[in-house]
């Protein structure tokens, strides 16, 4: 049987049940959770704009990267110095009227560079896109080094982030509740639109971000459009709640393994655990997702 076609309406609909008409919303989805959809990827987005929101996507991008510069192999960067090579020999060089954007963004983010006129951030690797009324107050901040200011400015105008179809994990806010949390984040390299290489600020892993899905649930609204689940969250709150709860979960998942280890294994817990707790203290890059 086949499953009803969702329209741009239903769209709207839906943000409007969720009390987030005329709101900045940053949206995580899958098109697929929705079955069927009137015109595809246009569907949603139309319906989000029609209802007055700003959307803003992550529209994440390796095709600028480049080796670190002589003397900045850092530490426990999450990078393979050996191995790992640039996207191209020859390194481009990247402005925000660029289009190129990582095929594992997804279709939304593609369609939000497509669009006319979107405002996307000046950050090489994790630059945020929008379009909307409030496009360029979410995004002008965003810098190489600043590159959670998006959800510093959605935090300040009162926006939600919105997950269609998909679970925490897709959640990018959750890396910039590591952030406050105390979590060093780490470093990639560019060449920006003179020449001149950079140095910016990415996110890491975030298959950890289920375990936060109990300590958001006071916070989450959820409705099904179609065949999507849709669970929407304020940002603020989301970011204190998380950076808050973060350190705990550390801390427990630590508790756990002192209680099912050995006498030896115990003791590198315990020193890995001081080793935690020394590199946030003292702002090192430290790996806080480690829970």
């Amino acid at each position: 049987m086949l499953q009803p076609i969702v329209t741009s309406a239903q769209i709207q609909a839906g943000l409007c049940a969720l009390k987030l008409s005329n709101r900045p919303l940053c949206v995580h989805s899958s098109l697929r959770s929705f079955g069927r959809l009137e015109d595809s990827v246009k569907t949603v987005v139309e319906g989000i704009l029609r209802e007055g929101c700003t959307m803003m996507a992550p529209t994440f991008t390796s095709h600028f990267d480049m080796l670190p510069p002589a003397g900045r192999r850092l530490e426990r960067n999450g990078f393979d110095y050996n191995n790992e090579q640039p996207s191209t020999l020859i390194p481009r060089l990247y402005t925000p009227e660029s289009t190129l954007i990582n095929v594992g963004m997804g279709t939304l983010p593609r369609a939000v560079l497509a669009m006319p006129g979107p405002r996307r951030g000046r950050h090489p690797h994790d630059s945020f896109s929008a379009i909307g009324p409030l496009a360029d107050e979410l995004i002008r901040d965003q810098r190489p080094l600043r590159v959670y200011a998006p959800f510093d400015s959605l935090a300040r105008l009162d926006g939600w982030i919105v997950l269609m179809g998909v679970g925490l994990t897709r959640m990018t806010l959750i890396h910039y509740a590591e952030q406050r949390a105390g979590r060093e984040l780490f470093r990639r390299w560019s060449r920006d639109r003179y020449g001149e290489i950079i140095e910016s600020q990415v996110g890491g892993c975030s298959d950890g971000f289920e375990r936060l899905r109990t300590a958001l649930a006071p916070l989450e609204r959820a409705i099904e459009v179609g065949a999507s689940r849709w669970r929407a969250y304020p940002a603020a709150e989301s970011i204190d709640l998380a950076a808050h709860t973060i350190p705990a979960q550390i801390l427990r998942s630590f508790t756990a393994r002192i209680q099912t280890a050995s006498v030896v294994t115990m003791q590198c817990v315990v020193v890995r655990w001081r080793s935690v707790l020394r590199d946030c203290r003292n702002r090192q890059r430290s790996r806080l997702d480690v829970w």
